[in-house]
C-alpha cells in the first residue's frame, strides 16, 4: 500500500506541475472551460490509476529481492 500511496502522489505531483507550467496550453483550456471541474477530475483519475498502478507493480516487483 505504500507504493501505491507514494504512486498517487506522483501522480498527483505530476499533473499539478503540468497544469502549473500550462504544458501544451493544456491548463489553459481547461481553466477557461465552464466543465474545468470535470475535466480536472478525468485528468487527475487517469493520473492517480496510472501512477499507482506503476508504484504497486515497483512493490510487488521488489517482493523477491533477497536481502541481505
Amino acid at each position: 500500500m505504500r507504493h501505491c500511496a507514494f504512486g498517487t502522489l506522483g501522480g498527483f505531483l505530476f499533473g499539478a506541475l503540468f497544469l502549473y507550467f500550462d504544458i501544451f496550453g493544456l491548463g489553459s483550456m481547461i481553466f477557461a472551460s465552464p466543465d474545468r471541474n470535470l475535466f480536472l477530475l478525468m485528468l487527475f483519475f487517469g493520473l492517480f490509476i496510472t501512477f499507482g498502478s506503476i508504484g504497486m507493480g515497483v512493490g510487488i516487483m521488489g517482493l523477491g529481492e533477497e536481502q541481505d
